[in-house]
């Protein structure tokens, strides 16, 4: 009887120190960054600083490590070619924390943050759409809102994982991943300590019979073992991209000999459009996205060095 009590306990435990993906707060995340109020995030515009707040604020929650410049924001400037006004220099910002456990790597996990405004930062779609706000819930409210729930969650869970996690939502990425390269030019942290790099832009609109992108698989010859492992049957569909370019910040990443992956679900109707709202995202399928994430991520805990691979084609 002794010997059945100490291990119910143990199980007791064992749950209480596991943090699960929860729904309620990635549609409390989309709903926020995607309302009105938030008028599509445009760069420079005070709500999307609001945002920034807004994410540097669960970042404090969750008892990270401010690795901006300024706590958690790391301030840059953005040139933005406006639709039918002239371009001018606009203030952004990253924001940046830091879960610190002690080991020797790093794994980024990054999304951005901003979106088109009123469609007036340029977008060839939102050119008939000038002057009416697109909330972007898809693009990218949804992988901040992963980005947000995935730092919670390592964060809250009282294991000590043996990697560190670098959580970075980027600013301006719709003018062309100004954020993430500034970030690598001017690092906050040691870019030789990063293990690989995960990236999240538009992952809210699961098309399940093709499943979600991952892209970047070529990067590193670890990421082939990694997904060897994973029992596919467990999870979402998906299906990988040898490159690692692409449109998204991981670009970045990849630029500076960086391992990286890039989750996508795909373009839509909705795709830099005024309907793109929250009402659309799919939560059922973003979290189960975020567990194969997860899957992923702790696949390649025990690969030891993740040796980078050009995927460029060569002339």
């Amino acid at each position: 009887m002794k010997n059945i009590i100490v291990l119910l306990s143990l199980i007791v435990a064992t749950k209480s120190y596991a943090q699960v993906i929860e729904v309620k707060n990635l549609k409390k995340h989309i709903y926020y960054f995607a309302d009105d109020k938030m008028k599509g995030r445009g760069t420079g515009s005070d709500e999307n600083l609001k945002a920034a707040k807004y994410i540097a604020k669960e970042f404090k929650k969750y008892k990270l490590q401010p690795l901006g410049e300024d706590g958690y924001f790391q301030g840059f400037d953005a040139k933005v070619r406006k639709v039918k006004v002239v371009d001018s220099i606009r203030s952004a910002k990253n924001v940046i924390g830091f879960l610190d456990n002690k080991a020797k790597k790093t794994i980024v996990i990054g999304a951005h943050y901003d979106h088109l405004g009123e469609g007036k930062q340029g977008s060839s779609l939102a050119k008939d759409s000038y002057g009416i706000i697109h909330n972007g819930a898809d693009d990218n409210a949804s992988g901040v809102a992963g980005l947000l729930e995935l730092a919670r969650v390592y964060s809250k869970n009282k294991i000590t994982e043996p990697v560190n996690f670098l959580f970075i939502a980027f600013g301006a990425e719709e003018l062309g991943l100004v954020g993430s390269r500034h970030f690598v030019k001017h690092p906050t942290y040691d870019l030789t300590k990063i293990h690989w790099m995960l990236n999240m832009d538009m992952i809210g609109r699961l098309n399940k019979e093709t499943g979600v992108s991952i892209i970047g698989y070529g990067t590193s010859p670890t990421f082939e073992t990694i997904f060897n492992e994973i029992d596919s049957t467990n999870y979402v569909k998906f299906y990988t991209g040898y490159e690692g370019r692409g449109g998204s910040d991981q670009t970045s990443f990849y630029e500076k000999d960086i391992p990286v992956l890039f989750f996508h679900t795909g373009g839509h109707d909705d795709y830099h459009k005024p309907t793109d709202d929250a009402e659309k995202i799919d939560y059922t399928s973003l979290k189960a996205i975020l567990l194969l994430e997860k899957a992923v991520i702790e696949g390649s805990f025990k690969i030891e060095e993740m040796p980078f691979r050009s995927t460029d084609k060569k002339e």
